[in-house]
């Protein structure tokens, strides 16, 4: 695995991170402008390229950080290499919260899917954050629980289910996520064989299959619209 971080990505200094940076963060949203004001002052905030990695397995964990603008992928490698997407983080979404409890290295990678802003919170400025607003604690502890479900979800989803299962159920709770029949993948082909534990191909495939079924219809390479959830739903 090759990275494009050989040149440092730039950083700003703390004065020229916007608010918005950690208000719409779910650790953070609920706090006051005076104090979401405060934390974006312990905050540094980098621009990677695409390709560029936020860290390596392997790399010390020792901050939070939180994307900006752009988008990054959390994925860990198999023994043979093979990639195996985590989740892939959007402006608003966080990540490296396990690194506030322990000193632990990275198990996973954290790469650039695209130009992107992150910023960074040292642990030790986290520890101070959460003893000066208790509550953050509370909302990390429910926002650390959702993604232990959905992890437990995906793990037991790609031992004990057909790809036609795990495809489909897929594009029930996106559906179910956007409040409509008609959406967009949120990832390319690639990637969301990856997080299903299959191939482009076989994605690419089953999906021809679901649309000859009538169950759904595709609108280019990203575009799905589902017609006939329940059936969808029984795919085997």
């Amino acid at each position: 695995m090759t990275s494009n971080a050989s040149s440092q990505p730039a950083e700003h200094t703390s004065e020229h991170i916007p608010t918005v940076c950690v208000s719409h963060v779910p650790i953070f949203n609920h706090l006051p402008v005076e104090e979401l004001s405060v934390i974006a002052g312990k905050a540094s905030m980098r621009i990677y390229e695409r390709g560029q990695f936020i860290h390596h397995a392997g790399d010390p964990s020792d901050k939070l950080f939180i994307v900006h603008r752009g988008r990054i992928k959390i994925y860990r490698l198999s023994d043979t290499g093979k990639e195996q997407l985590v989740r892939i983080l959007n402006a608003g979404d966080f990540a490296g919260e396990l690194a506030l409890f322990s000193s632990a290295d990275h198990d996973s990678y954290a790469q650039a899917m695209q130009a992107s802003e992150v910023c960074t919170i040292y642990q030790a400025d986290v520890h101070q954050l959460l003893l000066t607003y208790p509550d953050i604690s509370l909302h990390m502890l429910t926002e650390l629980s959702r993604r232990l479900g959905a992890s437990e979800k995906q793990t037991a989803a790609i031992a004990t289910e057909s790809i036609n299962a795990r495809l489909a159920q897929y594009l029930a709770d996106q559906a179910e996520q956007e409040n409509a029949s008609c959406f967009s993948l949120p990832m390319s082909r690639r990637h969301l064989a990856s997080f299903l534990g299959t191939t482009p191909e076989t994605v690419s495939r089953r999906l021809g299959e679901f649309e000859e079924s009538g169950w759904i219809r595709q609108i280019g390479q990203r575009k799905i619209d589902i017609l006939d959830l329940d059936a969808l739903l029984l795919a085997q």
